[in-house]
C-alpha cells in the first residue's frame, strides 16, 4: 500500500472518529442538559415599608437619621402627644362619672323601694279613711265633705305610689335590670372603658416604632412641625419613614413557562448579583407562584382580539437564601442571575420522541395562521 492510499484511509478514519466524537459529545451534552434552568430576569426582594401611624397630629420630633440600623420597637418619630394626653384624661373622668352615676341611680332605686313602702302604707290608711267615711255617709252620720276628701286623698296616695313605682322601673332599666350586678358589668361603663382604652391606644400611636429590623430611609421628607394627616401619610411619603429590613431577604425569579417542566419547591439554586460577579450565593426554590404575572397585571392582556399573539409567559418564583458569613451586603431591588438545579435527566426516549415531533404533526399552528 502506498504512502498516498495510507494518507487516504487515515484522512477517511479521523473524519469518522471527528463525527463520531461529535455525536457523542453531543449526545452526552443533551443527555445531560436541561437539568439547570436559569434567568437573568431576578431581583433580591426584603420587606419594605412605609412606617406611620393610624393617628393625626404634629411631629414633634424625629429619633432617627437616613440609613440608620434600627432594631424592632425602636422609636423612630414621635407626635406632639399633649392632645392625645388630654383625650385620655378626658375619657378617664368620663368613666368615673359613669360609676358615680351608676352608683347613684343604685342608692335611688334602693331609697325608692323605701318610699313605696311607706307610700304603700298611706294608701293602706287613705282606703280605710275613704270607707270609714264611704260608711258613715251611707247613714247620714257623716258629711259630704268628709267623704270626698277621703276619695280624692286615696286617689292621691294611689297616683303617688304608681309614680314611685314607675320611677324604681326606669331606675331598674337604667342599671340594665340587676340592682345588684357590678358596676364595671354595665355596658354604660364598658363604654366608658372603651373610650380610655381608644384614647390610651392613640396615646401610645403617637411614638412611632419600627415593626422590624432594618434600615431607615426617605427621612428627610418627615421634619418636626410636619402636621401628620394619618388618612394620606402612606400614600404622600410626608408622615411616614421608610424601612427595608436586612435580615430575611430572598429573590423573585421571573421563570419562563417552559423552564418550569421539572422545577419544584426545595430545589437547590446558585445564583450570582450583577453588583457582585465574582461572588455566588446559594439557595432553594422556596414556592413557585400559582398564576404567571400576567394574572396579576392591572392591564391584562386581550387574548380573546383578532390580534392575539402567543407569548411565553413569566411566573414569579421566590428563592430563599441560605446564610453566609462574610457575603457582601444585598440591597432590595439588585438584579441577579438565578440557576435552578432541577435534578432532571433526559433520556433517549425523549430524543427519539422530539425527532418524530415533526412528523406526528405535534406542532399545531392552525389556531395562528388564521389571525
Amino acid at each position: 500500500m502506498t504512502e498516498k492510499e495510507v494518507r487516504s484511509r487515515l484522512r477517511g478514519l479521523l473524519m469518522l472518529g471527528g463525527i463520531a466524537i461529535v455525536i457523542v459529545t453531543g449526545g452526552a451534552f443533551w443527555l445531560h442538559g436541561g437539568r439547570w434552568v436559569s434567568t437573568d430576569n431576578a431581583y433580591v426582594r426584603a420587606r419594605k415599608l412605609m412606617v406611620t401611624t393610624d393617628v393625626s397630629g404634629i411631629v414633634a420630633s424625629v429619633e432617627v437619621r437616613e440609613g440608620a440600623r434600627v432594631k424592632a420597637g425602636e422609636v423612630l418619630f414621635r407626635l406632639d402627644p399633649k392632645q392625645f394626653e388630654n383625650a385620655l384624661r378626658g375619657a378617664q373622668a368620663n368613666l368615673e362619672q359613669t360609676r358615680i352615676t351608676l352608683q347613684a341611680t343604685q342608692q335611688d332605686y334602693g331609697r325608692l323601694q323605701s318610699e313605696i313602702a311607706a307610700q304603700s302604707a298611706q294608701v293602706d290608711l287613705a282606703k280605710a279613711n275613704f270607707e270609714r267615711a264611704a260608711a258613715l255617709a251611707l247613714t247620714n252620720a257623716g258629711t259630704r265633705t268628709s267623704y270626698d276628701q277621703a276619695h280624692f286623698g286615696l286617689e292621691a296616695a294611689q297616683q303617688q305610689l304608681e309614680a314611685l313605682r314607675r320611677q324604681a322601673r326606669a331606675a331598674l332599666i337604667r342599671l340594665g335590670g340587676d340592682v345588684g350586678a357590678p358596676v364595671e358589668k354595665h355596658p354604660q361603663y364598658l363604654a366608658g372603658e372603651a373610650q380610655v382604652d381608644e384614647a390610651q391606644r392613640q396615646l401610645e400611636h403617637a411614638t412611632v416604632r419600627a415593626p422590624f429590623a432594618g434600615i431607615v430611609t426617605a427621612v428627610e421628607s418627615l421634619q418636626p412641625g410636619t402636621f401628620l394627616v394619618s388618612q394620606t401619610a402612606a400614600l404622600t411619603n410626608t408622615g411616614a419613614v421608610g424601612l427595608v429590613a436586612t435580615q430575611d431577604l430572598w429573590v423573585d425569579a421571573n421563570m419562563k413557562e417552559t423552564d418550569l417542566t421539572f422545577a419544584r419547591s426545595g430545589n437547590p439554586v446558585d445564583l450570582t448579583i450583577d453588583a457582585y460577579p465574582g461572588h455566588v450565593w446559594h439557595g432553594r426554590v422556596a414556592s413557585i407562584a400559582p398564576a404567571s404575572g400576567a394574572e396579576f397585571s392591572i392591564l391584562p392582556a386581550q387574548n380573546a382580539s383578532g390580534n392575539w399573539v402567543k407569548v411565553v409567559q413569566r411566573v414569579p418564583v421566590r428563592i430563599a437564601l441560605d446564610a453566609q458569613d462574610g457575603a457582601p451586603a444585598l440591597r432590595a431591588g439588585m438584579s441577579a442571575v438565578v440557576d435552578i438545579d432541577t435534578g432532571h435527566k433526559r433520556a433517549l426516549s425523549e430524543l427519539w420522541s422530539a425527532a418524530a415531533l415533526p412528523a406526528s404533526g405535534g406542532i399545531d399552528v392552525s389556531s395562528n395562521a388564521q389571525h
